[in-house]
């Protein structure tokens, strides 16, 4: 089956193969043909073989492999079955594995997803990816932060609110994963849902005038701050913390009511071939002690955002996915230079 082409289906404007698209140029032909080929790689690479035994559940992961391994191993102690994960690429975050979900809908390869973000899981059960019944779920959170460099900012020199990244004393010096992707693409979309969309329109115009470094990945955000590259940068708080552990000079402003909670997700596929284990696993995954030890290893903030000190941003869902062709076109326009 041919796989969907990035620019096609969740990365693009369109779910569907369009013949009609013009060919990328630019910047954005080399985002796409690096996405291509990391997606490419984790269809080849990584395929699971249908010959797994009914004690083992294939998973696609977005989560990190480093906070993801331990649990698979202690639902592995504790159950006898074998966990063949695969896990995405920086660069794609969530996208790639997306994508093959909808490209093996008719002939399933995996049991189970475990998003990162809630924008792609939604998106997916959506087109149907996910089975009928108690398909989805959510748990744990981590947020959306502003993360400045300690060296040259304070909390009180940083800017407070999302708009004061237009001004012109920030200017190449923020730094940005691409908005198309990620929990990156779910930010940029809540925030035209929660100003308008005129607004919106300026404010991400404005920020690509002030020239933000664009990078691969959310971690790429916090480690070029921390080397100074950049003097503040949108990333998650996962980040953040791997970047404090690495003793980097990074440090997260606080929540405010533009901060985006990021909840991790678990799913069981449509048609999972080994469908008992799916569930086990789908069970383990939501026990309030996976996601404390998720916490406690920084990759989560909290088992709810009502932890939170303000509350986070509304997103209606069904809204921002609807919009979601429309917001994606238009940030290929702003920031694909």
């Amino acid at each position: 089956m041919k796989q969907p082409a990035v620019g096609e289906a969740f990365g693009g404007s369109g779910w569907a193969t369009n013949p009609s698209r013009p060919a990328l140029s630019g910047a954005r032909a080399m985002v796409a043909a690096s996405v291509g080929v990391c997606l490419s790689l984790l269809l080849s690479a990584c395929s699971p073989k249908n010959s797994a035994s009914p004690g083992e559940v294939v998973i696609y992961c977005a989560q990190d492999q480093f906070y993801a391994e331990p649990i698979f191993k202690e639902f592995e102690q504790e159950t006898g079955i074998k966990v063949r994960a695969v896990y995405d690429n920086e660069a794609v975050k969530t996208v790639g594995l997306a994508n093959r979900l909808l490209a093996e809908r008719s002939h399933p390869q995996c049991d189970v997803f475990w998003g990162n973000e809630e924008m792609r899981t939604r998106q997916l059960a959506a087109a149907g990816a996910f089975r009928a019944t108690n398909g989805w779920c959510s748990f744990g959170f981590r947020t959306r932060r502003l993360v400045i460099n300690t060296n040259h900012l304070s909390q009180a020199s940083a800017p407070r609110a999302l708009m004061e990244l237009t001004n012109a004393v920030w200017k190449e010096k923020i730094a940005i994963a691409y908005p198309q992707f990620g929990t990156t693409a779910a930010y940029f979309n809540a925030l035209r849902q929660h100003w308008d969309d005129t607004l919106w329109q300026q404010w991400c115009r404005a920020v690509a005038a002030n020239k933000p470094l664009l990078v691969d990945g959310n971690s790429v955000v916090v480690k070029m701050v921390g080397q100074g590259e950049a003097w503040i940068g949108l990333t998650d708080s996962d980040d953040i913390a791997a970047g404090q552990r690495e003793g980097l000079p990074v440090a997260a402003l606080p929540v405010t009511a533009e901060t985006l909670a990021i909840p991790n997700t678990v799913a069981v596929i449509r048609g999972a071939p080994h469908p008992a284990p799916a569930q086990r696993l789908f069970e383990y995954l939501q026990r309030p002690a996976v996601a404390g030890k998720l916490v406690s290893a920084k990759a989560l903030e909290g088992l709810s955002p009502s932890e939170l000190p303000t509350a986070p941003l509304a997103v209606n869902w069904t809204n921002l996915l609807s919009d979601l062709e429309t917001t994606t076109a238009e940030l290929n326009r702003i920031f694909l230079r």
